[in-house]
């Protein structure tokens, strides 16, 4: 195959935009991106030439490159965050970005961000306000705190609280509770940032109050006490509960800090899940300062939530790292309208939807599951689709032991691979995520709403998302 002939085939940009394909996208996009995309293009063709030796397949994509720029413009000039359809089952999906929020809620929201608001305005004096105010109130109705502020995530929360409060002395940590999260996240690499002195106590599976006592000094600043959220040490084990290292705090004047991780307000145990810490216990045990996260089993947006005592609270809202660590107005307009669900625990469980789909019962999830198999299989599509019993999980570093018994759909192709089965469903553009289970595609129920059942159903149809050929209007593979 003779190269320098292929070259010489490419077209000239010039005559590339007086093509309808290009027009259009300069119409709809601009010059500069399909200027950016014709560039693109063309240099993958160049390195086409260079690799491929099959005439035919360069034949197809030289004739086809007015269409490949079109796109190229499309996908540089659209959002790339979007939303998804979560059938994998895991209630938390870190990936997919945790906690969704209820529509409702959201479309509250919506007014607040589109305009201007009272963010930092007090509306009664006229005065500058504060943007905890908004919900600093009503959090600590709910937890029984004397004060509350907010960061962006649940690390910041503690890197702020350990630097305002623990800098320049020791803080005492249990040596099981040196926890590490997603992303390499360890306690003792943010107690070393923020400048106090890691004194770790006892040992990976027993620490006894003793250890605690023995360790405090007149270098002691803080007592640290990390729940374990993400994993669990089982066996000959022994942890100090938070009430008893109150009281020691309380003795030799020291804050006790909790770390409760995940953040729960209610007792999830009525629910068929096993006990998780609550926030209104930490403050009830006497603890100092808690720390949890907004997006995870509370189900709100990305935050990190500081609560306690004034005394503490008034020193962390003016510490320098504060304004570093601050929330925005959307953090704080969906915290609000998080906590205003709480008010009432039957109405938090119903439109919160993390605690919807984790204390739904199986019979609830089998409905919306049978729903979709029934829609699916009027499709007539190629493949073999059946209701399948499996197992879903809160995720998020949140209940890292328990399954909660749940029902999906499962798909088996006919005419792909599920591999590319999954690939397909992935590129759609509003992508379902499942996973496989026994060789099989299995949406998980549980994570899907009854709104997007028939979506899904619709999808896979008109996009002929199993079938081995997928056309496109002007022919080829979609």
């Amino acid at each position: 195959m003779e190269k320098k002939s292929w070259y010489r085939k490419i077209p000239k940009v010039d005559m590339l935009l007086e093509t309808e394909e290009l027009q259009a996208a300069v119409e709809a996009w601009g010059r500069t991106p399909v200027m950016d995309a014709v560039r693109e293009v063309l240099a993958d063709f160049r390195r086409l030439i260079e690799q491929e030796t099959d005439e035919s397949i360069l034949l197809d994509v030289l004739e086809n490159l007015p269409a490949d720029i079109f796109r190229r413009t499309k996908k540089i000039c659209s959002v790339n965050l979007k939303p998804v359809i979560n059938g994998t089952g895991t209630v938390l999906h870190t990936n997919l970005g945790r906690a969704p929020i209820h529509s409702e809620a959201a479309a509250s929201i919506s007014k607040i961000v589109s305009s201007y608001s009272n963010l930092e305005y007090n509306l009664q004096s006229g005065d500058r306000g504060e943007r905890y105010s908004h919900f600093e109130e009503l959090l600590c109705r709910i937890t029984g705190a004397e004060a509350a502020m907010a960061v962006n995530n649940n690390a910041a929360s503690v890197l702020l609280v350990l630097s305002a409060l623990g800098r320049g002395g020791e803080t005492i940590v249990s040596r099981g509770e040196l926890v590490e999260i997603g992303g390499k996240f360890r306690i003792p690499d943010v107690m070393e940032e923020s400048g106090t002195i890691l004194r770790e106590v006892g040992c990976t599976n027993k620490t006894h109050y003793e250890d605690y006592e023995e360790a405090v000094n007149d270098d002691t600043k803080l007592i640290l006490k990390v729940h374990t959220s993400n994993y669990s040490i089982v066996g000959f084990t022994k942890a100090v509960p938070a009430k008893e290292l109150a009281q020691l705090a309380a003795q030799s004047g020291i804050p006790l800090v909790e770390d409760l991780g995940s953040g729960v307000f209610i007792n999830l145990e009525k629910y068929g899940l096993p006990h998780e810490p609550t926030v209104q216990e930490a403050v009830n045990n006497g603890v100092d300062i808690v720390c949890f996260s907004g997006d995870k089993l509370l189900g709100g947006p990305q935050a990190g939530i500081i609560i306690g005592k004034k005394i503490y609270i008034d020193r962390l809202k003016k510490h320098p790292l504060t304004r570093a660590l601050r929330i925005d107005k959307y953090t704080v307009a969906v915290l609000e309208q998080c906590f205003l669900e709480y008010l009432r625990e039957e109405k938090a469980v119903k439109r919160i939807p993390v605690l919807r789909m984790l204390t739904e019962s199986y019979e609830e999830v089998r409905k919306r599951a049978e729903r979709l198999e029934q829609l699916l299989k009027e499709k007539c599509l190629p493949a073999e689709i059946s209701l399948c019993d499996c197992m879903s999980q809160a995720g998020g570093g949140s209940f890292p032991e328990t399954e909660i018994p749940s029902c999906g759909v499962s798909i088996l192709p006919e005419e792909i691979s599920v591999t590319l089965l999954q690939e397909r469903l992935r590129k759609l553009s509003i992508a379902v995520i499942g996973r496989v289970s026994q060789e099989r595609f299995l949406l998980d129920a549980r994570t899907i709403t009854e709104e997007q059942i028939p979506e899904i159903a619709a999808r896979i149809k008109q996009e002929q998302i199993l079938d081995k050929e997928r056309l496109t209007a002007k022919g080829g593979e979609l």
